[in-house]
């Protein structure tokens, strides 16, 4: 491992790390030695862990003060997976508590921010991650994403960001989200290193509860696959919120489908495959998600005075939902999901912004006074991207477009489930016609 990431990691001034192990990770440099024959590509490549991952004797503290000194004795499927593949891991990325919010602005830390605007947001909740990756403190990072959690810093940060499908990465050893809403996912620079984590995550673990088919080949081989002639259904109208979109994201989804229509897939205007009913059901079941991860250490039932007013407020929503509301909230969502499914199944993949603006001012959403105000400024800056998480298909966002100013601004694509292969050989066409790696914001 280039010692150089440990002495970038170590000046991190976008508020990437919670907790660096340059000590464990020159140690695990040490142990992998040579790259044997045939090494997985991204051997002995600098990483790094979100904080809501279990890892082996390194603090884990899920963004909150009540873990912050919890040291787990095992590592999640996630982190095994990063080790086996001869990755080196620098420490664990900042997140907001629990992973709830669309922000990364965890109690007592520094923000964490995108490069290209150290006064504005990384996004959340992989912000930490997206930041390092965007600032080159590390080339990859692994992400989660439950409601846009991989793709909303993608955006924020100038990244690619991939939010898997359902089933496609092990959720061992805890299984933590009942509701399959939530999985992990690659952050990187370009698509074929979002591939090749992907092809490093990816895995069922015997006691998965799903799975998705296995691929084809290698997800970084798809990259290098013709897509052939596809039908591509859009629609810019909000999912989740009424807003009203930021002209710079309406126009970076404008000049995408220009340029998926160029490249010689047929691009068709279609409506939007979730009914407003849907989001009501969503918030159920996001309460609930929440309210498990709060432990009642006291055992009044009341959320921890230390949590954050948003998680207080998304806890006792939560246990506010009894056993049959919730099963009935989930077998709704189900359904929503199998209508937007068949809807969309004609299509190859699904183009919408990213998000309804670009990056946000560190602060303009968090709203520790009214913790609802919060949550309706979240949904109106993410109103796409928690749609995928419900139908469970694979999405990615693309660093497609800048403003005048040079902030990122993303689109997104989405496929069919399972059909990873396919929309990372869609990516992998889009970034060749249209290439963004050569920008680096200031202090690369």
């Amino acid at each position: 491992m280039a010692h150089p990431h440990l002495a970038r990691a170590a000046r991190d001034a976008v508020g990437a790390f919670v907790t660096l192990t340059p000590d464990l990770a020159r140690q695990r440099a040490a142990a992998l030695g040579s790259p044997p024959p045939h090494a997985p590509p991204l051997w002995g490549v600098p990483t790094a862990v979100k904080d809501l991952n279990l890892t082996a004797g390194v603090r884990t503290t899920f963004g909150s003060p009540l873990f912050a000194d919890f040291v787990p004795d095992v590592s999640d499927a996630v982190v095994l997976a990063m080790e086996a593949a001869g990755m080196v891991s620098l420490g664990k990325t900042s997140t907001p508590e629990l992973g709830s919010p669309c922000y990364t602005e965890p109690e007592g830390l520094p923000p964490a921010v995108t490069p290209w605007d150290p006064t504005r947001m990384a996004g959340g909740s992989s912000g930490g991650a997206a930041a390092a990756v965007a600032a080159g403190l590390v080339p990859v990072a692994q992400g989660s994403d439950g409601g846009g959690s991989i793709r909303i810093p993608a955006s924020c940060c100038g990244l690619v960001g991939l939010k898997p499908t359902r089933g496609r990465i092990s959720g061992a050893p805890m299984y933590g989200d009942p509701v399959g809403l939530a999985t992990a996912g690659p952050l990187a620079r370009t698509v074929r290193d979002a591939a090749a984590l992907l092809d490093v995550l990816a895995g069922r673990r015997p006691g998965d509860p799903a799975w998705a088919p296995e691929p084809t080949g290698t997800f970084l081989a798809a990259c290098d696959r013709d897509p052939g002639r596809l039908r591509i259904a859009r629609f810019v109208e909000p999912v989740i919120a009424a807003v009203d979109v930021d002209p710079e994201c309406v126009r970076a989804w404008a000049d995408a489908s220009t340029l998926l229509e160029s490249l010689g897939h047929e691009v068709v205007d279609v409506p939007v495959p979730l009914p407003p009913e849907a989001v009501p059901v969503f918030e159920t079941c996001w309460a609930v998600l929440t309210a498990m991860s709060v432990p009642d250490l006291d055992g009044s039932g009341e959320p921890d005075p230390r949590l954050r007013p948003l998680t207080r407020w998304l806890t006792e929503q939560g246990r506010a939902v009894g056993g049959p509301e919730l099963g009935l909230a989930i077998g709704a969502m189900r359904r929503f999901a199998a209508a937007a499914l068949e809807q969309l199944a004609a299509y190859d993949a699904v183009l919408t912004p990213t998000l309804a603006s670009p990056p946000l001012p560190v602060g303009a959403i968090r709203d520790d006074i009214d913790p609802a105000r919060d949550f309706e400024a979240q949904k109106a800056f993410t109103p796409w991207t928690s749609a995928w998480n419900v139908t469970g298909m694979p999405a990615v966002s693309l660093p497609l477009h800048q403003t005048p100013d040079g902030l990122p601004v993303g689109v997104m694509l989405a496929a069919r489930p399972a059909e990873e292969e396919l929309l990372l050989s869609l990516a992998a066409q889009v970034e060749l016609a249209a290439p963004w790696a050569h920008r680096k914001p200031a202090g690369w």
